[in-house]
């Protein structure tokens, strides 16, 4: 829910931190007439995944390796504008049911919002990064990226992602499942790769229906292995298909994991090095690839660019709201009726409420865009079948929070308003998300005629749980459907702790 704000003119500093299951990542970049020029690297090998239990509980000992590794981020980023770091957790905390405490620590250490993104939001960001480190062909790619947890595909064109999908498989993961100890069978490769096929049957047909002209690798695990096909001269450049079934035969024969330094293999990578050769030699065979070349570009440099496409108003956010709006056939003079009138309430109220970030803006007027998908379920429940919509779909460019929160608006914008429906935010979420619901209501309140007229004249005020809204006299003399409306309303929200006032 960030946007960097800054002039066109001087060089401006963005960072990404990439909370990955294997490995954590910063990149800190000026930039410069729309392109993004790295100034600062760092990566340290956390494996924050490899601390999940059976539970999917995170142990202390992960937990600890994670923050002292932000620990070391945060001096380089601290002095930098909240509003220009964006920070973004993948699988591990996905998985993890104890994620809150590890993402509260870290939002302490390093002072900005952990943003936890869905498996196909991740691949549309690792796309957007790998696109801007080739070169602009015309005609689809496709771009893999093996993770710790989770291992994404992506078909695209250009800067666009036309497919996404992410795997619940990753180096990490299969080490644990098939060489915890280091030894390297045939029997425990056969069952690592066919593993990994199971989990492509989900994409194999779909993924070569719609076929590519070149494939590219962008994770360490894909880098390694191009690395040791270079080394024994396997391939003249990138990977081949006959390059993976011989290094598959040469693995077997080492045998063991701390052997691997034969192969040119880093140590911090061995353990992981036959998994992730796995899930890659499965979907070479799987989706027919002939051969794959290497990228630079991942996720944190995606998160970058997604960073720079908001300051220049190019937010795929919006596309996404638009999208549903057309695929839900929303009745759009309605919706921009209410978000006028929304917008003047927030305009009154938000600095005494604490909503003055450009977030709550954004938050608020998608919200009133897309507050009445569930119509096109049914009439009946339409919040809830709304809300469920906005919880479960693909929504490109939100993280898991901000979609949670505006599932939870969508939610609230009429009926029953409790505490009990924001339970389910976090603790400093709850207030704040609360308080745009009921600027949302009156919005649907005062449009309810559905005539998409200009805003009535009212006026607001807050101050603490309590809401002061005035109006002419006459006005609601001459709109006693709204009156009636408002007092029936001031009772609803008095079950949330929220004190609507009412003047003439």
């Amino acid at each position: 829910m960030t946007s960097p704000h800054s002039s066109q003119d001087a060089p401006r500093l963005l960072a990404a931190v990439d909370l990955g299951s294997n490995s954590f990542h910063m990149v800190v970049a000026q930039a410069v007439h729309g392109e993004i020029r790295t100034i600062e690297k760092m990566g340290e090998k956390v494996q924050l995944g490899a601390g999940l239990d059976r539970d999917n509980y995170l142990s202390a000992e992960a937990r600890e390796r994670g923050l002292a590794c932000l620990q070391r981020f945060a001096q380089r980023i601290r002095s930098m504008n909240a509003e220009s770091v964006r920070v973004v957790g993948t699988n591990a905390l996905r998985a993890a049911r104890n994620a809150d405490h590890f993402i509260q620590s870290a939002e302490e250490t390093l002072g900005c919002p952990v943003e936890i993104v869905a498996g196909r939001e991740e691949a549309r960001l690792i796309y957007l990064g790998v696109s801007h480190t080739l070169a602009d062909d015309a005609g689809p790619r496709l771009v893999i990226d093996i993770g710790g947890g989770s291992t994404e595909f992506i078909i695209g064109e250009r800067f666009e992602a036309r497919e996404t999908e992410s795997l619940h498989m990753g180096c990490v993961s299969f080490r644990n499942d098939y060489f915890p100890d280091g030894k390297i069978s045939r029997k425990r490769m056969d069952r690592a790769i066919t593993h990994a096929r199971q989990e492509l049957l989900n994409i194999q047909q779909r993924f070569r229906q719609r076929g590519w002209h070149n494939c590219v690798g962008s994770s360490g695990s894909i880098k390694a292995i191009i690395g040791v096909v270079n080394e024994l001269n396997l391939s003249r450049e990138g990977v081949t298909w006959e390059a993976m079934k011989s290094l598959r035969k040469r693995l077997i024969d080492i045998g063991r994991t701390e052997k691997l330094d034969s192969l040119g293999v880093r140590e911090d990578r061995r353990s992981i090095f036959p998994a992730g050769f796995a899930i890659l030699y499965a979907a070479f065979e799987s989706l027919g690839i002939e051969s794959m070349n290497f990228a630079d570009g991942a996720l944190r440099e995606g998160v970058l660019y997604d960073l720079l496409g908001r300051d220049n108003h190019e937010d795929v956010r919006e596309r996404t709201i638009q999208a549903l709006q057309g695929r839900y056939s929303v009745d759009l003079d309605h919706a921009a009726a209410v978000e006028a009138t929304a917008t003047r309430a927030l305009e009154q109220v938000g600095p005494d409420w604490g909503l003055g970030n450009s977030d709550y803006r954004n938050l608020l007027c998608w919200a009133c865009r897309v507050h009445e998908i569930g119509l096109a379920i049914s009439h009946t429940q339409y919040h809830k079948h709304g809300a469920y919509l906005m919880t479960h779909s693909d929504l490109p460019g939100f993280s898991q929070d901000d979609q949670r929160a505006l599932a939870t608006l969508v939610r609230t914008h009429r009926r029953k308003f409790n505490n009990a429906l924001f339970e389910h935010l976090y603790p400093d979420e709850i207030q704040p998300i609360k308080r745009l619901a009921v600027m949302l209501r009156l919005a649907v309140l005062f449009q309810h005629g559905r005539a998409g007229a200009a805003p009535p004249p009212f006026s607001l005020s807050a101050k603490g749980a309590r809401i002061t809204l005035s109006l002419p006299a006459d006005w609601l003399e001459a709109h006693p459907l709204t009156r009636a409306d408002l007092m029936s309303e001031r009772e609803r929200v008095k079950q949330a702790d929220v004190d609507l006032v009412i003047q003439e």
